[in-house]
């Protein structure tokens, strides 16, 4: 999808304003509030990790039950206020249109198509922590005092208009939900985390090449830098925010994300901190042995989020095929990273589902 041709004028207006008035549409979300059914919140469903991981293909399986509610493009740019918005926007949506998304990786999106957009309700909250540099991990709950019922109310919203008159299950994908996967389970004790992960080689090459082709794009488009910024995306390019896990970045060497130390690195940091969270509720996806078996492996995820309807989302099974394997020149590489990177992996193999 290429930006240049994908927003007009006054897309690209619309987008800016409500990039611009989080806090504002925060207050508007209390005149949603009032106008909420009363109905419980079924335990949500939300799928992170690194990019490239196949947190995107994961999300798509869920959405397409009915059991299941998401954000989808044509929430945006509002999407704190999500509810207002649609009955505002329903007179002039556009037919849905499928487009390769701006990775290039083949995926089709459209404006009805699951997509992650709440980090920007955490943006109106905790607008300080995206300034620097990193982005430092959520670790105190008692942080999450006033953002708690909000995003509970937000959940059941997308529900709301999603499957209306149903018990659905809110599920998201956000891949900085890996920087508060404690305080999110301490938040909400009833969710599951779904995490993939890949092999730390061609993962942390995908990620360099991703890294490589937003900047390319940020500098072609201005607006496009503008827009992932506003909607929280931080994981490549112009924007790149990276999560100081455990103070990883003021420790290591490898600090330039033009090079594949650097994406190593950061895998070894991500994978290492989410496997000191394995009792909050987080269930390891092993993509290559998805990839592999995808039939057994989503009749497993599918117990393990108790879903109803298993034999639909086992029939997600033909859509999924194995990540691209690309040669990798290994000679400026530290051999360390490699070697602590595989022990890891196997690690990650170990506690991932069966």
């Amino acid at each position: 999808m290429e930006f240049e041709n994908s927003y007009s004028m006054l897309d690209r207006v619309l987008h800016r304003l409500a990039f611009a008035t989080r806090r504002l549409q925060v207050d508007f979300a209390q005149t949603e509030d009032r106008k909420l059914p009363e109905q419980p919140l079924r335990p949500p469903v939300f799928v992170t990790a690194l990019p490239r991981a196949g947190t995107t293909l994961l999300l798509e399986c869920l959405a397409g039950l009915d059991e299941f509610a998401t954000h989808i493009y044509r929430d945006m740019p509002f999407v704190l206020v999500p509810q207002l918005w649609s009955r505002v926007s329903r007179n002039f949506q556009v037919r849905e249109h499928r487009t390769e998304r701006a990775h290039g990786d083949g995926m089709l999106v459209g404006t009805d198509s699951p997509e992650a957009f709440s980090e920007m309700l955490w943006l109106a909250f905790y607008p300080k922590r995206y300034e620097g540099e990193w982005i430092k991990p959520w670790s105190d709950t008692a942080a999450l005092a006033e953002f708690k019922p909000f995003f509970a109310n937000h959940m059941r919203k997308i529900v709301a208009l999603r499957r209306p008159g149903s018990n659905a299950r809110y599920a998201s994908k956000n891949n900085l939900n890996i920087a508060r996967i404690g305080a999110l389970s301490r938040a909400f004790p009833d969710a599951n985390i779904v995490v993939p992960f890949r092999g730390p080689l061609q993962h942390a090459a995908s990620l360099l090449r991703q890294h490589r082709n937003f900047l390319d794009l940020h500098a072609r488009d201005p607006f496009a830098r503008t827009y992932m910024a506003g909607v929280g995306h931080f994981d490549f390019g112009a924007n790149l925010k990276p999560v100081n896990f455990d103070g990883w970045l003021e420790r290591t060497t490898h600090i330039d994300p033009l090079t594949l130390n650097f994406w190593l690195a950061y895998w070894i940091a991500t994978y290492r901190h989410l496997l000191t969270h394995q009792g909050d509720r987080i269930i390891l996806v092993s993509f290559d042995r998805l990839s592999r078996d995808p039939a057994a492996q989503l009749r497993h995820l599918a117990e393990q989020l108790r879903l109803e309807d298993v034999a639909g989302f086992v029939a997600n099974a033909t859509k999924i095929k194995p990540a691209g394997e690309h040669a990798i020149d290994l000679s400026d590489v530290d051999a360390s990273l490699v070697a602590e990177a595989e022990q890891l992996f196997a690690q990650l193999e170990a506690a991932a589902l069966a």
